[in-house]
């Protein structure tokens, strides 16, 4: 297993392995526990299904992030080594950043600090930065950070408080930042030659619309992070590189979601309230069922945080509300326990289909790697940081033929 980061034909290579992969056993991970009582594949593998019913939601939870280090029966040994194998990449090139200059880091987050330091050390492009654009920049943490005595910052943003937010940071530190108020969806953005545009967790349609306009018009290097690959108008993914566009994988939105399934960052009190909302949910679920004489899953509006405290009957009378349900007596206690119980059930078969996160997330990446390739651009493709620091660590770099000499 190389511990490079992929370039070149490596990207088609790994691409066309990960394809094969993913359509081979897409009957393994298209199907969602949480939608279905019986999964298809339990059929085909009793002992697999078995093994994992059995097990408790404290079982499930210290495997939900590295199902490929569970030692289950059956075929997923040989499913983790493969989805481990494919799936990994090493590491871009270090390219330390001068030191940040005093309090630079004042009103970031901790973590989305750290984030931001991986993603720039990372950067390493062969030709000097001119321009940077900061796309989709929120207030501008990443591009302030990047920028330097002799380089030039425009920061995108459609949100007009964030806009004035950052316009105020950068004029604090005494720093020349245009930052523009800017639709990038729906206008034309001013890209042009000069920018180098970096772009930090900006989500689905948002980083693939930076990937058409920066090779539209030539701009000579550019990075991106991507991430909520299901932050999509489309209903089905069209791909964007030549093989993925020629793929039999057919992706609609939940399977867009699934690389985003990780609780990496995620505190004790949010997952515990994760929790006792699924838990309702797969409770309400087994109850609408039996209502309306349908074995099949109904998809339900999400409820504020503050009906997780209510009796689960006023739960579940206001979903039937919002649904047009007549909500006939029940056994709600047993309702709720048999919740409980479920999502257990359901949190320990998804180990299967979250050993796909990973080579189907890089698939993804690859494809948008692909399709700079394919438009005249030298591609890197690696990580930026540890999985513990953000499970989105994938970087695609990319820089003009021209401007690598």
């Amino acid at each position: 297993m190389t511990d490079l980061y992929l370039h070149g034909a490596e990207l088609l290579a790994r691409f066309a392995a990960l394809d094969a992969f993913l359509v081979k056993h897409q009957e393994l991970w298209r199907p969602r526990p949480f939608t279905s009582l019986v999964l298809p594949w339990e059929a085909e593998h009793p002992e697999l299904a078995r093994w994992l019913r059995g097990r408790s939601l404290e079982q499930a939870e210290a495997a939900h992030n590295h199902p490929e280090q569970l030692e289950a029966p059956g075929i997923f040994y040989a499913l983790a080594s493969c989805s481990a194998s494919l799936s990994h990449v090493g590491e871009l090139p270090l390219t330390p950043l001068p030191a940040a200059t005093p309090r630079l880091n004042v009103d970031v987050p901790g973590r989305k600090w750290q984030q931001i330091e991986a993603f720039g050390s990372h950067l390493g492009f062969r030709q000097p930065v001119q321009h940077w654009l900061d796309w989709c920049a929120g207030k501008g943490h990443l591009g302030r950070r990047l920028l330097q005595a002799d380089q030039r910052l425009t920061c995108f943003e459609h949100d007009p408080l964030l806009v004035r937010a950052g316009q105020a940071l950068s004029d604090h530190h005494r720093l020349a930042v245009d930052h523009v108020e800017q639709d990038v969806l729906t206008r034309g953005p001013l890209l042009s030659p000069i920018h180098t545009p970096v772009a930090l967790h900006a989500c689905g349609d948002l980083h693939v619309r930076l990937l058409q306009r920066a090779s539209a018009v030539g701009c000579p290097s550019l990075a991106v992070a991507p991430c909520c690959y299901n932050r999509t108008t489309a209903d089905i993914y069209s791909g964007l590189s030549l093989p993925a566009a020629a793929s039999s994988l057919r992706l609609d939105r939940d399977d867009l979601g699934l690389p985003l399934s990780e609780t990496v960052t995620a505190g004790a009190r949010v997952r515990r309230q994760r929790d006792r909302s699924m838990a309702r949910r797969l409770g309400f679920d087994l109850w609408q069922r039996q209502v309306r004489g349908v074995d099949e899953y109904l998809s339900t509006p999400s409820l504020p945080v503050t009906w997780l405290e209510k009796p689960f009957e006023d739960y579940c009378r206001h979903l039937a509300s919002l649904k047009g349900l007549t909500c006939a007596s029940a056994d709600w206690d047993a309702l709720a326990r048999a919740g409980e119980a479920r999502l257990a059930v359901v949190r320990n078969l998804e180990l299967v289909r979250n050993l796909f996160r990973r080579p189907l997330e890089l698939w993804l990446v690859l494809d948008r790697a692909l399709y700079l390739q394919e438009r005249g651009y030298s591609v890197r493709v690696g990580t930026f940081c540890p999985y513990a620091m953000t499970p989105r660590n994938l970087m695609i770099a990319a820089e003009t033929l021209s401007s690598c000499g």
